[in-house]
């Protein structure tokens, strides 16, 4: 049975006006005042980092504040990405008892394969899924994806690079060297590509929104028909914009948290890589943890986990601090 959803674009925006309005969807989907949606987005340059990464060791940010390139912080995770206005945004908000799948890997696979099925349908390439959350091409990365659920709320997000300069781009990131070394690649440039270095030509916005519909359509039955955005959607955008996504306080939230007190561990595993930063008080054997944080392009949901996490390890002692993370995560 076809599962009817709304298609709304938001356009060109600044981008941290675009992540208020994600949040703003959000909120309303849970309330049952926005219905399940598709929203078509563009940018104007800006580079965006996920929700729990590290700005200052993700991207060049003296570079893209002398050449006026947004700094955006997601409310979704993964990893930095840098979009302009030809770069088409797209993202579902919707009830996950519409479309129940049981974790959020499920989600991630079935919408990227739809998708990749939309593209490759209509621009005669192999677009394919791969995992963690990308959308590849002959290896190299077309789309990059993420998404979160909070109660029966999901929302789901990707990009489609239409035509960017790929040397533009990696100017704006700090790519670390595994990432390359994982996939043999000597640049990072050579880790993306675009629909028009494929085709040899930049096909239009409406094509590529067309292709998307129609990879949901054949492979999620979703039913999309055009809608519009309401003054309650706009309205409560403005506030979450205003009152905290717009702000540098949120976006430099997590910046550049390395100190000569701080002590710092690294993991990658397959769903991304996490840091752990820690400062500890206290006298020589019965030291305290004073302050933890976890940052990284690592996929977490809720989101608001890693900050509870963060707190709940506060004022524990070194020796305890195994059990209280088992404590929390069973809880």
């Amino acid at each position: 049975m076809p599962v009817p959803f709304r298609i709304i674009d938001s356009g060109v925006r600044d981008g941290r006006l675009q992540i208020a309005f994600d949040q703003a969807l959000i909120e309303l989907h849970k309330d049952g005042r926005s219905p399940d949606t598709v929203r078509f987005l563009r940018f104007r340059p800006t580079v965006l980092i996920g929700r729990h990464q590290a700005m200052s060791q993700e991207v060049k940010v003296q570079h893209c504040k002398d050449n006026g390139i947004g700094l955006v912080r997601r409310i979704t995770g993964g990893g930095a990405i840098y979009l302009e206005e030809n770069q088409v945004g797209w993202e579902l908000v919707l009830s996950r008892k519409r479309l129940p799948m049981p974790t959020l890997g499920d989600y991630t696979q079935k919408i990227c394969e739809a998708v990749a099925h939309g593209l490759s349908t209509a621009f005669g390439i192999d677009a394919r899924f791969r995992p963690r959350n990308d959308i590849e091409v002959g290896g190299q990365k077309l789309c990059g994806t993420g998404g979160f659920f909070d109660g029966d709320t999901l929302i789901y997000q990707g990009t489609v690079l239409v035509d960017v300069d790929p040397a533009r781009m990696m100017a704006c990131l700090n790519v670390p060297e595994a990432k390359l070394k994982k996939r043999d690649l000597d640049k990072a440039e050579n880790r993306v590509t675009t629909l028009k270095a494929l085709l040899g030509a930049a096909p239009s916005v409406e094509a590529v929104q067309t292709a998307v519909l129609e990879g949901l359509r054949a492979k999620l039955g979703i039913e999309a028909t055009p809608g519009r955005i309401t003054d309650g959607e706009e309205a409560l955008a403005k506030t979450f914009h205003d009152d905290e996504i717009g702000t540098d306080a949120y976006t430099f939230s997590i910046d550049d948290p390395r100190g000569a007190d701080v002590q710092e561990a690294s993991h990658t595993g397959p769903g991304g890589t996490v840091t752990a930063y820690v400062r500890l008080e206290g006298p020589a054997g019965a030291r305290r943890i004073r302050e933890a944080l976890l940052t990284g392009d690592f996929f977490v949901t809720p989101p608001r986990m890693i900050y509870d996490l963060e707190a709940a390890l506060r004022g524990v002692a070194i020796g305890e601090v195994e059990a209280a993370v088992d404590a929390y995560f069973k809880q």
